[in-house]
C-alpha cells in the first residue's frame, strides 16, 4: 500500500489571515525570528493497488477538482515511501 500526500497552500498573492494571526502570536509566546507564516492543508491518501501513472493522474484530478480551490490555492502531489515510519509527538 502506498501513501500519497497532497499539500494545499494559498497562492502567494492571496492574503492568509490565519497565517498572519499565528505570526503575530509567536513573539508573545516566546518564539522569535519568524518573518512569515503561511497556513495550508495536508491530505494523506492510502492507495490500494499499484501506484501507477493512471492512479497518480486520478489523484491529481482529485486534488484539482475537490481538495484544492485552484482559483486561490496551489497544490503539490508527492508519493511517500510505503515503508515510512510515522513519528508522533
Amino acid at each position: 500500500m502506498a501513501r500519497v500526500v497532497v499539500d494545499v497552500m494559498l497562492k502567494p498573492e492571496i492574503l492568509d489571515p490565519q497565517g498572519q494571526a499565528v505570526q503575530r502570536a509567536l513573539p508573545r509566546l516566546g518564539f522569535e525570528g519568524i518573518s512569515d507564516v503561511r497556513q495550508g492543508k495536508r491530505f494523506e491518501l492510502e492507495v490500494d493497488g499499484p501506484l501507477d501513472e493512471a492512479a497518480l493522474a486520478r489523484i491529481h484530478e482529485m486534488a484539482e477538482t475537490f481538495l484544492a480551490n485552484t482559483v486561490i490555492e496551489d497544490f503539490v502531489v508527492k508519493v511517500e515511501d510505503a515503508e515510512a515510519v510515522k513519528v508522533e509527538s
